[in-house]
This record gives structure tokens, C-alpha cells and sequence, in this order.
């Protein structure tokens, strides 16, 4: 499971918002009696439960070494389906707000003998900025290519400056597209890609590491991605038994419907959020069957391997799935 520390829902205050570039808010978070927050790693996201309904995932791009304080950065988009607006024009410095996590989904994973690659587009340098921050006082080698509409509208580029010649900063309207080929070069052993920013620019980096060594890649979508399902069998949208191991029963999950839609129609509620396969939080172990994988998030090893599935989006590709339920 992808929890890198004792995941909890938290009511916090908001004592400041921070204009990070062009669109782009902070919201800093601390617990209302002052005290120390729960611990997190790089990659971690919150799930922030927004005046008027709203539960939405943001990155923790602030420093896990600091214990008082949490920063998400939120983006203003045009299309906001009621997140973004939220933050931007409801949320106000005072205010209380519930929060559950961190949760890690793109965890840093730590070689000292690795060479790291970041890849940023737009907002999606927030999960970075404390993966930078660890592999640089960890001593590894790493470089930053980062892009955006605008030098306006990227954010952090002040705290990135310190590191030099280690990051690389290419505006869309002064040099347009990012010369992946260049940063990326050949393919390599000992090196490790890690890429958060909009689908074209995830799309472009996953079809350039795709001769690259297993696991080179790590990638966070801060949407769902079109994915058929992986199964070609006939059976892929008919009913299949699942068995609740933990539970000790059964039920059926019809065709068209997702295992998480299956178990509310059966009076149960596992944890679940985004409800589109990017986020983690439903992530369950299989103990038997082969699961049918419509996430955004698992690797493509991790699908192989069969051993967990995204029950908000998943089904099974066999008659008969256990879970640990």
C-alpha cells in the first residue's frame, strides 16, 4: 500500500494563502493548537475537503521537514469543476478546513548510486520541489527541466534559482515544447525519471522511456487518462463473484460497474476519493484473481504483478476475484 504515514482526517486552519505565480495560490495549513503535523515524504498529497462539498487531491509541495506547516499550491483553472474555484475564491486566511492524508502515490525512492531526472509541467512542479530539496542535500546527481505557458505563470522559479545550472526552466512562449530528447538522452541504467504536468507532456515522456530499464519511470496525473481496459477477453464487462476474504462473503458486481460501486450497492463504504484511479486512497491487496486495471497510477510493472487494485475503477479479468476485504 502507497500510505507513507499514518493517513488521518485532520480539521486545520488556513493561516495564509500566497500568491506563487500567475493563477497558481498556496494555501498554508497548521493545526489550530499549534502542534506538530503528522510526518510525510516527498510526492505525499492531501485530500482537502473544500467549503461547499468539494474533496480534491493537492501535492504537498512545502518542506517535510517542517512540522508546523503544510502548503498545498493550487492552480486556477478556467474549466474548475469546483476545486480550484474553491480555493481560489472561497478559501480565506482563518478559515478551518478538513484534511485527510498524506498519502503517497509518486514516493522518491532513495539510490545513491541513481541519477535523478525531473520533469515538471506547470503545476505539476509541486510534488517536486521536496523531492529537489531531499535529493540535494542527499548529495545524489539531478537536473530539472521544467516548463510552462509563461515564465509569469510558473511557480517557485525564485526558490529554484539556488540550485544553479541544475534546473533548466523552458517557457512554452519563448522556446516552446520541451526538448524531451535532449534532457533525456539515451537510455541508461541507475537513473530515474520522475514526471508530474499535464497528459500531452506525461504521454510524450512515457513513449521516450519506453526502452528505458523497468522502473525507470515514475509519473503523477492529476487526471485520469483515457485507458481502455487492459483485457481482451470477451468476459471483460460480465459478472464476476467477489469474495470479500476479510468479510467472509461474496457478492456479484455486474457488468458496467466498478468493484467500489458493487460494495456501496452492498452497504459498505471502503475508503475511497477521487473515484477516478489516481489517487490511492482505494488501493486494496488481491489475494486471488486477476484484477482488471483502469487506473492512472500503477506502473505497468505493478499491473503485471497483480498484486493490488484500484477498486474505484477496477474489475477483474477472471470469474472469481478475492480481496482483502
Amino acid at each position: 500500500m502507497r500510505v507513507t504515514s499514518e493517513e488521518q482526517r485532520l480539521r486545520l486552519r488556513v493561516t495564509a494563502l500566497v500568491w506563487e505565480a500567475e493563477g497558481v495560490l498556496s494555501a498554508h495549513l497548521r493545526r489550530p493548537d499549534g502542534g506538530d503535523l503528522p510526518p510525510w515524504t516527498p510526492g505525499a498529497h492531501l485530500d482537502l475537503h473544500l467549503p461547499g462539498g468539494p474533496v480534491r487531491q493537492y501535492s504537498l509541495s512545502g518542506s517535510p521537514a517542517d512540522r508546523a506547516t503544510w502548503r498545498v499550491s493550487v492552480l486556477r483553472e478556467s474549466a474548475s469543476r469546483g476545486g480550484s474555484r474553491a480555493v481560489h475564491e472561497t478559501l480565506r486566511p482563518g478559515d478551518a478546513v478538513d484534511v485527510t492524508g498524506p498519502r503517497n502515490a509518486f514516493a522518491l525512492v532513495n539510490s545513491p548510486e541513481s541519477q535523478y531526472l525531473f520533469i515538471a509541467g506547470g503545476i505539476g512542479i509541486t510534488p517536486i520541489m521536496p523531492m529537489i530539496e531531499e535529493v540535494a542535500a542527499s548529495g545524489a546527481r539531478w537536473s530539472l527541466l521544467y516548463g510552462g505557458r509563461s515564465r509569469s505563470s510558473m511557480a517557485f522559479l525564485s526558490d529554484l534559482a539556488r540550485y544553479g545550472d541544475r534546473v533548466t526552466v523552458r517557457p512554452q512562449d519563448a522556446y516552446g515544447l520541451l526538448d524531451l530528447d535532449a534532457f533525456l538522452g539515451p537510455p541508461r541504467e541507475n537513473t530515474s525519471v520522475y514526471a508530474c504536468g499535464p497528459e500531452p507532456l506525461l504521454s510524450a515522456v512515457e513513449q521516450r522511456c519506453s526502452g528505458w530499464p523497468p522502473g525507470t519511470l515514475r509519473l503523477e496525473r492529476f487526471a485520469a487518462r483515457s485507458i481502455p481496459s487492459d483485457a481482451d477477453a470477451a468476459d471483460a464487462e460480465e459478472a464476476f463473484e467477489l469474495v470479500l476474504h476479510r468479510a467472509g462473503r461474496s457478492i456479484t458486481v455486474a457488468p458496467g460497474s466498478t468493484i467500489l460501486e458493487a460494495l456501496e450497492a452492498n452497504g459498505m463504504e471502503p475508503p475511497n476519493s477521487c473515484r477516478e484511479g489516481i489517487c490511492g486512497t482505494c488501493e486494496t491487496k488481491v489475494l486471488e484473481g486477476i484484477p482488471d486495471h483502469r487506473d492512472s497510477l500503477l506502473t505497468q510493472e505493478e499491473r503485471d504483478a497483480n498484486d493490488t487494485v484500484m477498486i474505484c475503477v477496477g474489475r477483474a479479468r477472471c470469474r472469481r476475484l478475492v480481496l482483502d476485504l
